[in-house]
């Protein structure tokens, strides 16, 4: 399943097969696929991720967030637009700041590479039979 940020771009788990040492292993694993206009990237170079097509992406829910901040729904969407809008105006600038999302990881621009780190507790959380595999791929 996928969650589409509009302007910035798609969260999904995938699933993955990976050759251990004596097995298959299968494992679950975040990914963030980019989608900010590649004319506001200039010099900066991002990994290309694919979700398959068989994951399901759905749009953010913007009523579940406006019960859970308390905002009215109009507001909860211009918040995500506006953010979204001014982090991609910031890379056009050359402005390379760091976008945190909670309990996911952070959206950030190293060596003029920008890449979405998940967090630990992200990643094993979503697999525990092979989250050491899924760590070292993600």
């Amino acid at each position: 399943q996928g969650v589409l940020l509009p302007g910035l771009g798609t969260f999904a788990m995938v699933q993955e097969r990976f050759q251990g040492e004596e097995e298959v292993l299968t494992a679950r694993r975040p990914v963030f696929q980019l989608s900010i206009d590649v004319a506001c990237l200039q010099e900066l170079t991002f990994p290309t991720v694919v979700i398959p097509e068989d994951v399901k992406i759905k749009p953010l829910n913007y009523r579940w967030l406006s019960r859970a901040t308390s905002f009215p729904r109009h507001v909860v969407e211009d918040c995500v637009r506006d953010t979204a809008l001014l982090y991609s105006f910031q890379l056009r600038n050359g402005q390379h700041l760091s976008f945190a999302f909670k309990d996911i990881g952070v959206l950030s621009c190293q060596d003029g590479v920008l890449c979405m780190r998940f967090y630990h507790d992200c990643v094993t959380g979503l697999e525990s039979k092979a989250s050491r595999v899924a760590l070292l791929h993600t």
